[in-house]
């Protein structure tokens, strides 16, 4: 899927704004390599902690999902990378929740450097199995029906 202007996934007429959430953070050691530079394979793992906290806040954290016999792996990963993110250097990582009436998540990152130019895009897709059959859920899970109407509703305006 390639990026579109107003991010990877379609917006739909009538759907409620995005979710968002930002964490701040920056380039440790471990993550770097020989040229004091973010190594790649870690934007993956800089994607999963905003999106964790995005989901905290919306009623869907990992807790939540095993208290509802859900799991939520993740079929696709994307990543665009745009310039690099150095040793030390702080940056902050934005998620965005997409609206999506089918039983999954679409979520949206950005990594945005101090200066407010972009280090990396990217999206990721997560579907819901049942815990103990692993079988894929085609219908909106019921939690997932709860933290959409509370959305709808304009109940996490602190997400936007």
């Amino acid at each position: 899927m390639r990026r579109k202007k107003n991010g990877y996934f379609e917006r739909t007429d009538n759907a409620p704004e995005p979710l968002v959430a930002r964490v701040d953070r920056r380039v440790h050691f471990s993550e770097a390599d020989v040229m004091a530079i973010a190594w790649h394979g870690r934007y993956a793992r800089f994607f999963e902690e905003a999106s964790a906290a995005l989901c905290r806040e919306c009623g869907l954290s990992y807790g939540e999902l095993y208290q509802a016999r859900l799991r939520a792996p993740i079929v696709q990963l994307h990543i665009d990378y745009f310039q690099p993110l150095l040793l030390d250097e702080q940056f902050c990582i934005a998620a965005s929740m997409i609206w999506c009436e089918g039983a999954r998540l679409n979520i949206e990152y950005t990594l945005i450097k101090r200066d407010s130019s972009v280090a990396a895009t990217g999206y990721t897709v997560q579907m819901f199995t049942d815990a103990e059959s692993g079988k894929v859920q085609l219908t909106v899970p019921k939690l997932v029906e709860q933290c959409r109407k509370r959305w709808k509703m304009g109940e996490f305006e602190c997400l936007k």
